[in-house]
């Protein structure tokens, strides 16, 4: 296994505050920081934390049972944290990978979910978690575990809409979700919950067909992969797509801390699946 990227503090947004002058500086030597990769043994047992509008899912390891609770619109970071440890405790897992449905930037929140409550930017997971943690937008995790080689581009159709590229194996995370449409809307306004249910089914399916197609020309991708919890609503795939598994955030919450570089660059052997499977 590849050694892991050292993202640095993924916990903080921290307040601004002149640093304390450190060895490092001192002598000149680069401390530790986003873009240096650092020798240290990939954990084994890993936590990962798929955050969503509606509920958070969790699984330690590969093996690990799936289990999850509800989080709502009131849901803070804090209340999410303590409701991960009546479920598994620090004795359980080496390090944690949280999929967080919102802005992260180089391994930290960036800004307030949209769909949950305030209190995610600047909270310290790792102290409350007691293990490393690795944050990266829910989207983009799931992309990960879902990517095949080439230029994919990734859309989470759930409460909201995310969205992550991959172009040979870098991984982009992008906020299309939030873009105007049209009539005044936004992308996710039309693909997301709200617009399933402003719509309907039928109406709905066709959104996301013409959103598929917009997209996947402007962007150039080789093919599209829809998940999130209402891709199942579909009846058939438009032109281009592949079905998503919600199963393959977990996956990618374990290759994140085999990924390397700011952007993440995937380890080579995930960057052609789809050879592989048919050499």
């Amino acid at each position: 296994m590849a050694n892991p990227f050292y993202y640095g503090d993924n916990h903080a947004m921290v307040a601004k505050k002149k640093a304390p002058r450190s060895p490092s500086r001192r002598t000149g030597r680069a401390p530790g920081r986003i873009g240096v990769a650092r020798s240290l043994v990939a954990p084994r047992r890993i936590l990962v934390l798929d955050v969503g509008g509606s509920h958070v899912k969790l699984r330690v390891g590969d093996r690990g049972s799936l289990k999850k609770f509800v989080t709502g619109p009131k849901m803070s970071a804090d209340e999410m944290t303590k409701a991960v440890r009546k479920l598994v405790g620090p004795a359980d897992y080496d390090a944690v990978s949280i999929g967080y449905p919102g802005m992260v930037v180089r391994g930290r929140i960036a800004a307030e979910p949209f769909n949950l409550g305030k209190g995610w930017l600047g909270f310290d997971f790792e102290k409350a978690l007691e293990k490393p943690v690795r944050i990266i937008n829910d989207a983009a995790m799931q992309a990960v575990g879902s990517y095949a080689g080439g230029r994919m581009l990734f859309l989470g159709l759930g409460t909201g809409m995310g969205a992550t590229l991959i172009l040979d194996g870098v991984v982009e995370p992008m906020e299309f979700g939030h873009l105007p449409y049209k009539n005044g809307r936004t992308y996710e306004q039309h693909v997301g919950e709200r617009g399933l249910e402003r719509l309907g089914k039928k109406k709905w399916r066709k959104e996301v067909e013409s959103v598929v197609a917009q997209l996947s020309h402007a962007l150039e991708v080789d093919y599209t992969v829809l998940g999130g919890g209402n891709a199942r609503l579909l009846k058939k795939l438009p032109k281009g797509a592949r079905a998503g598994a919600n199963s393959n955030a977990m996956t990618g919450g374990r290759l994140i801390w085999e990924a390397t570089g700011s952007p993440l660059v995937l380890s080579a052997k995930y960057r052609d699946r789809d050879a592989a499977k048919e050499s």
